[in-house]
């Protein structure tokens, strides 16, 4: 069974939509939880689940070995990043070569790189006038967003589309398209 590693900065619906989807699964199980966020409710979703969890600072994070070693502690065999908004640093790569994923709002390679997530992806989107939008699902390397695609899945923009309305449309996407992915992915690897 896979042992999966979550990366999260945020609320955490992704990261707990994953846990959920492992919960009863022969192939894989969600063992861990970090964050660069003390607060983010990410670490609260994952304790309800019993995850076991922790946070790391941003030099840590940038450094690596810190969270290497958490992450080789609890067996990670395969580390997803859901809502996490820093660069996962060269020698956590090295870890799990071709065995991270991440997630991002837009349909890569549009609308990616540093400083586009979130609401931010969404009002670029919506200002440049796009009829369609979705998600992506890609490796990590060692840049923001250009790892190569695994998968992706769209949904229509309306002339009526708030970034709030387009949020909730990509939220539906992701949960109901990345742990399933994920899934796909780690057979792929097994």
């Amino acid at each position: 069974m896979t042992r999966i590693g979550i990366l999260a900065s945020g609320s955490g619906t992704n990261a707990e939509k994953i846990i959920e989807h492992f919960a009863s699964s022969d192939i894989g199980r969600v063992v861990f939880l970090a964050s660069d966020n003390p607060s983010a409710f990410a670490l609260e979703r994952a304790r309800r689940h019993g995850v076991p969890t922790a946070v790391f600072s941003r030099a840590e994070f940038t450094n690596g070995e810190a969270p290497l070693a958490a992450l080789k502690a609890a067996g990670v065999d395969y580390l997803v990043l859901a809502g996490f908004l820093r660069l996962v640093p060269a020698n956590i790569l090295a870890a799990f070569p071709d065995r991270v994923v991440n997630i991002h709002p837009a349909l890569l390679p549009t609308y990616g790189g540093k400083g586009m997530y979130g609401d931010h992806v969404h009002r670029a989107v919506i200002a440049a006038g796009e009829k369609e939008s979705g998600i992506t699902i890609h490796r990590v390397n060692e840049k923001y967003d250009e790892g190569d695609i695994v998968a992706q899945f769209r949904c229509p923009v309306s002339a009526e589309d708030t970034s709030d309305t387009l949020a909730a449309k990509i939220h539906e996407l992701e949960h109901r398209h990345f742990p399933e992915t994920i899934e796909q992915d780690i057979l792929r690897i097994v």
